[in-house]
């Protein structure tokens, strides 16, 4: 396919000047009345109580980890608590203009966020709709709770009870919180009215609500985005990788009509001028205004502006404008919003780090005191309002805490009197309903895709009449891979793939060679070369609603992509309480021939990090099998394809790889050879050389082997192998992964405990060196060999009458051998 941009020597080489602009600071001056006139004295009277009942909870907070008990209710807290004291202004005016079906991402400081969105979203939400949601949440445990203990005839107050009753739950971890008690202070969030997670991670939030804001835009839903991020943040990758993938040309150029535009995304900057003890302004970074940072961002300078977070107005007013650039398809939209935490970072920091000076200057400008003296002065209220008020988050705060810590009320999730709790909650194991699935939008149908009839054409058997076939003849690796992405893009529109150069190019290795001419570019398109945000955007995708594909060129990369991937993909489900579902499949390649950065196989990494499932097939059949189980599965996996076997035909089984959308289940290996003397696990390329050692066996040997593939290292059912175990007495395990943290060492250890008595020989676990990954002319004297297989197995296993070993240690674990390595 023709490249869509033409890169003009004559119109880049051209001199000329960059034209910044200009960025507004702390433009806000509309006087209060055309504010009253503008909203009525009702909702100014909201913003005041809003903001209240923000602080009361955050002082109930501060009271219970610091003197151990609030208006006379005592509790120990063993949790953390990151308050906002003092922000209140900026919280409830970010709220006040979204509306229920917006989202909001936080951060580990958001008690406030989430209490004033919740409470925005109440005001304005249909009280049937309100109901219906909140009674419905989580089988409707905590709505009982409140009904019967916290009930009362005020539609709006019994909402409010609600909500501070469900973040207080979560915050002291019980099975009744928003999240069941497992995403605590740091990570609740609720959906119901638009409050998606708080991250823990700093920055963590910026990715995530791309993501979303990406699925916004691509699905045509309404509603916008909101990151809030702490002013510290912006020294982060991933907060720039979310920066430059949101302001992608592409969505406002190359997408078509209907899909066209800016994400729907405000970057809400946390200004409160420290991360944790370090100032980003003088010291740590460079700008002396963080709004800076959007001029080196896009044209529209990410349309930032500076604004004073100690009022409500002025935020307001700020995010009302950032509507109308979205709405205009500008956006993203950058605003640093300077406020203050007259809190520590922590109930445990003695703000070592600031003056006594800064501390009571900020306190004379408390934005809830300023605000109701403004309405006091201008007749809004009267001067004890705020103090009725006051009484009345008292109040509520206290009842809701109150039936919070109630044990019977609120009880605690019994993990260890029932494991397989924390099982189902971290992975649900639904599919899709491919009958209630939106179809697929494609360019053209699938059955006139050219590179699929030519596929179609070749033989789906790599071996016929005994005689192997070439790929130019044979369906491949990369073609099973094809014909998967293909069938379960055309069955449902919620599939959408990005990555490195997966459009033009073809994707990594070719992969995709062909998809462009079925894919419209809102369902297939190339990203930055940004990893993290690559993976923290699907994220967010996959909470929205949708069901990304998304590629990381080379296993190595994981590394750039780490926290998204161990922090956030693996996190959420089970931090939700298994409520959320992160419907995402990640495809790795691992790489071969390219030395130290491009060669690990690092699938044993990712498996110890719970929340994560791994899949690593060795045959064509098996991985469109498995890809299809993954896209229709709705739990996160990482996909992990060998680069050694693209060109591979199905030379494993005989039936040759399905026409159909025949899925492969999930966990359960495959033997791929049947043997009574010797079984041999496998994990991804590494079954050929396993099958090669198995025929050496048996013909120099007499001995014959079972070779069973893994396909799934998590999940893996282990009855199979345990049987075959048991009907051998030996167990050679195989991989590509360095030995030392191998995911077979797990797998060793679980057979020797449960077929102890049915062993004749130690467990083996043969992987690759544990050294750097040398060269392409060095890499045999790394990975396991054929050779080091029967090696192992005689100095191991079993002794072979007349072999000898290759010279020096092979590449197994034998105690006290410093010839392996590190």
């Amino acid at each position: 396919m023709a490249k869509e941009l033409l890169i003009d020597p004559d119109v880049v080489r051209r001199p000329s000047a960059l034209a910044l602009g200009e960025i507004p600071i702390n433009a806000y001056r509309t006087p209060l009345a055309d504010e009253r006139e503008r909203y009525g004295d009702a909702a100014l009277e909201r913003i005041g109580r809003d903001m209240l009942l923000v602080r009361e909870f955050e002082l109930m907070l501060n009271a219970i980890k610091k003197e151990g008990a609030y208006q006379g209710v005592a509790y120990n807290h063993l949790g953390p608590a990151h308050l906002s004291i003092g922000q209140e202004a900026q919280a409830v005016g970010q709220a006040f203009t979204l509306d229920p079906h917006d989202k909001v991402f936080g951060s580990h400081r958001s008690h406030g966020e989430v209490i004033a969105k919740g409470l925005s979203a109440i005001a304005k939400a249909d009280a049937a709709t309100l109901q219906r949601d909140l009674s419905g949440w989580a089988g409707g445990e905590a709505w009982r709770v409140v009904r019967d203990r916290l009930d009362t005839d005020d539609a709006e107050q019994l909402a409010i009870n609600y909500l501070m009753y469900g973040m207080a739950a979560e915050t002291f971890g019980r099975r009744t919180g928003f999240n069941r008690g497992l995403g605590g202070s740091m990570h609740a969030f609720f959906p119901p009215l638009g409050i998606y997670p708080n991250n823990a991670i700093v920055g963590g939030s910026a990715p995530l609500a791309t993501g979303s804001a990406l699925f916004n835009r691509l699905h045509r839903q309404p509603g916008i985005v909101v990151a809030s991020i702490g002013d510290a943040s912006t020294g982060t990758g991933p907060v720039w990788e979310s920066f430059q993938f949101a302001s992608m040309a592409q969505l406002t150029t190359l997408m078509d009509e209907a899909h066209r535009g800016g994400l729907p995304i405000v970057f809400f900057v946390v200004n409160n001028f420290y991360g944790m003890g370090g100032q980003p302004i003088g010291e740590t970074m460079a700008f002396e205004r963080l709004a800076r940072i959007g001029a080196g961002v896009n044209a529209h300078r990410m349309h930032a502006q500076t604004v004073d977070g100690n009022d409500p107005f002025a935020v307001i007013d700020a995010m009302r404008s950032a509507r109308e650039h979205i709405d205009a398809g500008t956006g993203p939209v950058l605003i640093d919003c300077q406020t203050y935490r007259v809190s520590g970072h922590s109930p445990s920091d003695s703000s070592s780090y600031r003056t006594k000076e800064e501390l009571d200057r900020w306190a004379a400008a408390d934005p809830i005191e300023r605000y109701f003296a403004r309405l006091v002065d201008e007749g809004v209220v009267d001067g004890d309002r705020q103090a009725s008020l006051h009484a009345w988050a008292t109040s509520t705060v206290r009842a809701a805490l109150e039936v919070a810590i109630d044990l019977e009320a609120s009880p605690r999730l019994r993990l260890r009197d029932d494991p397989a709790v924390m099982a189902t909650m971290t992975f649900n194991g639904d599919s899709v309903d491919l009958t209630t699935a939106p179809k697929g939008d494609t360019t053209v149908p699938v059955a006139d895709l050219p590179h699929l009839q030519s596929i179609r054409k070749k033989s789906r058997q790599g071996v016929v009449d005994g005689k192997p076939l070439s790929g130019a003849k044979a369906v491949t690796f990369r073609d099973a891979i094809f014909e998967a992405i293909v069938e379960a893009t055309a069955a449902d529109d919620r599939i959408t793939l990005w990555g490195e150069e997966n459009r033009d190019w073809g994707g990594s290795f070719g992969v995709y060679r062909g998809l462009t001419e079925l894919l419209p570019r809102h369902r297939l398109f190339n990203s930055p070369i940004s990893e993290a945000a690559i993976i923290g955007a699907g994220v967010g995708f996959a909470l929205s609603g949708g069901r990304p594909l998304v590629e990381l060129m080379y296993a190595d990369f994981i590394g750039r992509a780490g926290d998204e991937i161990f922090n956030q993909l693996a996190k959420w489900q089970p931090m939700s309480g298994g409520l959320a579902k992160v419907p995402m499949v990640v495809r790795i390649s691992v790489g071969a021939k390219y030395g130290a950065q491009h060669s690990q196989d690092w699938s044993s990494m990712v498996t110890t990090v719970p929340g994560l499932k791994v899949l690593f097939p060795a045959t064509a059949s098996d991985a469109k099998g498995l890809l299809l189980s993954a896209l229709r599965g709705d739990d996160p996996v990482l996909f992990f394809e060998s680069q050694r076997l693209y060109d591979l035909p199905e030379i494993v089984h005989t039936e040759g790889v399905p026409v159909d959308a025949v899925t492969t289940p999930i966990g359960v290996p495959n033997v791929v050879r049947a043997g009574d003397d010797l079984t041999i696990l496998t994990v991804g390329a590494a079954l050929y050389r396993a099958l090669e050692a198995a025929e050496r066996l048996r013909a120099e040997h007499g001995l014959e082997a079972e070779v069973i593939d893994a396909r799934s290292l998590v999940p893996f059912e282990y009855d199979l192998l345990l049987e075959s175990v048991r009907n051998t007495g030996r167990l050679v395990c195989v991989s590509d992964a360095n030995l030392r943290g191998s995911w077979l060492q797990t797998v060793a250890s679980t057979v020797t405990a449960e077929a102890f008595d049915d062993l004749d020989a130690p467990v083996t676990v043969l992987g690759a060196r544990n050294w750097i990954a040398p060269p392409a002319e060095l890499e045999w004297e790394y990975f396991v060999t054929a050779d080091d297989i029967v090696d192992a197995v005689h100095e191991r296993v079993l002794p072979l009458d007349g072999h000898t070993s290759q010279p020096g240690r092979g590449a197994w674990a034998v105690p006290g051998d410093s010839a392996l390595g590190i």
